[in-house]
């Protein structure tokens, strides 16, 4: 019986010495494995900050780029037309254009085509109508045939213009957009950048022919609400990361 008690009284032992050294082997790797979760969590993060942060500038770039050709293009238009005048050292420079004009139009451009997407995702109301290429394109042909009319088409009076443009301007953005947010930006961005022109020509820079709103041509927002409008479109249409179909009318 002594002998029998003495074996079981080893028996019962023997799991206890072994158990600590197993429970310190499964707390090591379970911290094992919540640092290689944590370190694969944290990649990705970064590596999709990076990502996101990457589109941004890819977007910033393209909208620059647009900015600047369509400033070209239309600034020329303009002085062809004599609408706006410049101080003859500038029209020897390149495309008969001051050199600010385009970075800066540029810069404008990139900034309002960001926060298009931007406020939308803000006000939760993802703008989906007519989102496709073909549809940007079209938008841009309209906006450049509205510039190309306030330089070519000759009527009474400015107001009579104005009106004009105006009628165009509130058809192109309820053609392509329709959103509350892009009539609020667009207006937005016609008003300030109306303040800026009023500043630039009031201090010399150059100069309108034949001004009827203080400084300016009373036409000017309209010029600048449709270009909003058409730059937000632009900036959506990037935002969205692809080319989509065009869907058949």
């Amino acid at each position: 019986m002594p002998r029998l008690e003495d074996h079981c009284w080893t028996c019962s032992c023997a799991p206890t010495e072994h158990s600590p050294s197993g429970a310190n082997w499964v707390a090591s790797k379970a911290e094992e494995m919540m640092t290689i979760i944590t370190s694969v969590i944290s990649n990705a993060y970064c590596s999709m900050h990076r990502g996101r942060a990457a589109n941004l500038i890819r977007r910033g770039l393209v909208l620059f780029t647009v900015g600047v050709f369509l400033a070209l293009v239309l600034n020329l238009l303009q002085i062809q037309r004599n609408v706006t005048l410049f101080p003859e050292e500038v029209m020897a420079t390149l495309f008969s254009s001051a050199w600010w004009i385009p970075p800066c139009c540029g810069t404008g451009a990139a900034v309002v085509g960001l926060l298009y997407p931007c406020i939308d995702s803000h006000l939760g109301e993802p703008h989906k109508f007519k989102r496709e290429w073909a549809s940007v394109m079209r938008c841009i042909a309209v906006f450049v045939g509205i510039n190309h009319a306030s330089a070519k088409l000759d009527f009474d009076n400015n107001v009579q213009l104005s009106l004009t443009l105006a009628a165009l301007s509130l058809g192109l953005w309820w053609t392509f957009d329709r959103s509350r947010s892009g009539f609020g930006l667009g207006i937005t961005t016609a008003f300030l950048a109306t303040v800026i022109t009023q500043l630039l020509v009031y201090n010399g820079v150059y100069q309108y022919t034949s001004p009827d709103f203080l400084y300016v041509r009373s036409w000017l927002p309209c010029i600048f609400f449709s270009g909003g409008v058409t730059v937000g479109n632009i900036g959506r249409q990037l935002a969205m990361g692809g080319v989509e179909k065009p869907h058949n009318d």
